[in-house]
Formats: structure tokens, C-alpha cells, sequence
């Protein structure tokens, strides 16, 4: 335990820092009384030096504990009660214009800087949303986010962005952090996750809502809400596409095999299945992460397979852009030799060459309407469809 004191002080004070938690350092504040004062006696001729003069109090209180200027100070200076400043910086309409910008006013000359956490704490209530995706460098994730903030921020909410890089230990370790400071909701992808992941959120209570997938059953015995769309059946019709097409081989490659990667997979064994054309050998599976480096290195995997294989379905666009681009370079005519096609309807995937063949997935939407259906649940508002189904529509190019 390291001790930061200053002898400057009344008293002896000092900080102590705890070791650091799942990435928190923890603090409190130590206070001592203060030694005895040893006083020596003067000398007869000498005389007490004069005392200095009395410092004023400044206008506005501090808190003793942080230094930091409080709610009350920016009350006092205003002539507000606590409440109605509380209320105009977090922009609440029951606050009078002039009000809430004389109130914002007087806080930025105090510099007045709320306390998330402490607010959380006085009224149990919390303006931060937490929002767990996989990754940042994935476009469609970035798009979700981008929709999320826009209905939540409006509605006088924040995000606080937690990235799992697909992993439910790192998922349950950004919920240990962050469900201490009582978030107002919960926006998680899919439904894979830790048994210690699930526990904490059944104990927390914090409404939350699942993105990107839909709760396996239609009719929980108790609410579970989800706004994506079926994986499996977009699987399904892609794969389906390229069977009417003529297409007979038709190779599945997949890479990160998390939860949704799987589910298209599944779509894409059905497919084939009820055509009678099935065949294991046929499916390559990486656990690497998605890219086009690797999406040019599956390609070349399909090419080593022989068999007369005709067509890829990727399980992702940027693997289908990298074996579009390998394509061109091995001098492999597309479509004419082999149908390639993606998923997700990346930016890039329609400027290939020829345009890459894909499925579009609604991520702003489901980020919109995840917001919204949070939004209802924090507020006690009932929901009309908790399991919100937006579908996904085949774009057929030129690829296919």
C-alpha cells in the first residue's frame, strides 16, 4: 500500500491505492488525527509573531473528500434546488429553457463535472447504456453502435462500449467491471456466454437486450428480448440461390466460428440436405479470425479439394472479397468456373470484381430497434414484440 500524505493539510491524510481489478483501481481516502503540537518556550524579550490574516471563504463549497465542486455549490450559485440542476444538465424538458441554460452556465464557470457513479448511487438510476459487440474493426458492428447512440443519446443515454473479441471469459470480465456501476441496460450480442456471465446478469437485473440473434424460442417461459433475424435461414436461402442457379458443389467456408458463423452453417447443411446433395467434405472451417488475407487462403483450400467444386458460399464478405481478389489473380473466371458469395453486404463487397453476391443483414436497424426496446424496458413501458425479427434480404450480383 502506497501513502500519499501532505503535511500541508490540518490533518494527516493520506490515499491509498488498492491493486488494480478487472482493470479499476480502487481508492479510499485515509483520515488520522493529527500529532500533538510540541510547543517550545519563548524566550522573555521575545514576542509572538503576529498571526496572518484570515483567508475568506471562497463563495462556493467543495467537497472535503475529492476537492471537487459539488451539485449544491452549482444550486447555491444558481439559486436552484439540487434537483432542478440535476434535471437541467441532464436535459429533462420540465426545466424552463432560460433555467436549464442559466443552470448549465453557472456549472461551466464553477467547472462543475458530474459524478456518474455517485448519481447512480443516489438515485439508482444510471443514464450510462453498457453495449457488448465482438469487435470495432467489424464494419457491421460499428454500424449497430452508430444507430444504438443516435435513439439513446436523444433520449438523454450514453454508451459505454465493451469489446469480448468472441470470448465469453473477456465477455464476463467487461461485466464485472461495468455492471458495478449500475447501468441503466444492457445491449449484448447473441446468446453465447459463461455460465459466470449468466449469473451475473440474472443477479443484476438490469434490463438487457440481445442483438444480431433471435431467442432460440418463440415463446419463453419468461421475456427474453432479442431484434436481430434468423442466421440459419439466411444461410439457408443463400445456399439455396446457389442451387438454383445450377450450381452442384457447392463448398461452405467458414472462419471465427462463433454462434452466427455456426448457425449459417446449419442453414447451409439443410439446404443441401433436402437437395441430396450433402457432403462434409466440402465444409472448411478456420477458427482465425475473418479477413481477406484468410478468405484468399480458404480459396485456395477449395481449389485443393478437386471434385469439380463449383461454388463457395463464405461465411463472411470479407473472406468473399479476399477469394474474389485471389480469383483474379490465379486467372479463376468468376462466375464462369466458380460461384463465390458472401454475407453481411460489407462496403466494398458491390465495387469487386464482378460484385460479390451476398445477403444484407439490417445491422443500423437492429441497432435502432434495440435501443428503442431498451429504452421501453428502463422506462416500464410494456413491449409488443420481445423476440423483434427483421429479416434479411439475397442481393444478387454478378458473382453468382
Amino acid at each position: 500500500m502506497h501513502l500519499c500524505n501532505d503535511p500541508a493539510l490540518p490533518q494527516q491524510r493520506g490515499m491509498a491505492f488498492l491493486p488494480m481489478e478487472n482493470g479499476i483501481a480502487l481508492s479510499y481516502r485515509i483520515f488520522a488525527a493529527a500529532p500533538q503540537e510540541t510547543r517550545l518556550p519563548l524566550p522573555p524579550s521575545a514576542s509572538p509573531a503576529p498571526l496572518p490574516e484570515p483567508v475568506p471563504e471562497p463563495a462556493h463549497r467543495r467537497s472535503r473528500a475529492s476537492g471537487r465542486i459539488t451539485l449544491q455549490d452549482v444550486a447555491d450559485a444558481a439559486g436552484v434546488s439540487p434537483m432542478t440542476v440535476s434535471r437541467a444538465l441532464r436535459g429533462e424538458r420540465r426545466v424552463a429553457p432560460a433555467l436549464a441554460d442559466k443552470v448549465r452556465q453557472t456549472a461551466l464557470r464553477l467547472g462543475y463535472v458530474p459524478d456518474p457513479a455517485a448519481r447512480a448511487l443516489a438515485s439508482q438510476k444510471s443514464n450510462q447504456v453498457l453495449v457488448i459487440v465482438p469487435l470495432l474493426s467489424n464494419t457491421l458492428f460499428v454500424d449497430l453502435i452508430e444507430a444504438a447512440h443516435k435513439v439513446l443519446f436523444a433520449a438523454g443515454y450514453h454508451l459505454l462500449i465493451g469489446v469480448s473479441h468472441y470470448s465469453p471469459a473477456e465477455e464476463e470480465q467487461l461485466l464485472r467491471a461495468y455492471l458495478p456501476m449500475r447501468p441503466a441496460g444492457l445491449m449484448l450480442t447473441g446468446y453465447e456466454r459463461s455460465a459466470g456471465s449468466a449469473q451475473l446478469l440474472a443477479a443484476s437485473g438490469t434490463a438487457c437486450v440481445h442483438l444480431m440473434e433471435l431467442h432460440p424460442e418463440s415463446h419463453p417461459p419468461a421475456p427474453r428480448y432479442s431484434v436481430g433475424f434468423s442466421q440459419a435461414d439466411a444461410g439457408a436461402a443463400m445456399t439455396e440461390h446457389l442451387l438454383a442457379q445450377g450450381h452442384r458443389r457447392i463448398a461452405f467456408c467458414g472462419a471465427q466460428l462463433d454462434a452466427r458463423v455456426m448457425q449459417r452453417l446449419q442453414g447451409y447443411r439443410q439446404a443441401l440436405q433436402q437437395a441430396g446433395l450433402a457432403d462434409p467434405g466440402l465444409e472448411i472451417l478456420s477458427p482465425e479470425r475473418s479477413s481477406l488475407a484468410l478468405g484468399a487462403q480458404l480459396l485456395e483450400q477449395v481449389l485443393q479439394l478437386g471434385g469439380g467444386v463449383d461454388a463457395v458460399f463464405f461465411c463472411n464478405d470479407d473472406l468473399a472479397q479476399g477469394a474474389l481478389l485471389a480469383a483474379n489473380r490465379l486467372g479463376l473466371s468468376v462466375p464462369a468456373q466458380m460461384a463465390i458469395a458472401g454475407f453481411n453486404d460489407l462496403p466494398g463487397s458491390a465495387q469487386m470484381v464482378p460484385p460479390l453476391t451476398t445477403i444484407h443483414t439490417p445491422r443500423s436497424a437492429i441497432g435502432a430497434q434495440a435501443a428503442t426496446m431498451l429504452l421501453q424496458l428502463v422506462q416500464g413501458q410494456p413491449v409488443a414484440q420481445p423476440r423483434l425479427d427483421l429479416g434479411y434480404h439475397l442481393v444478387r450480383r454478378a458473382s453468382s
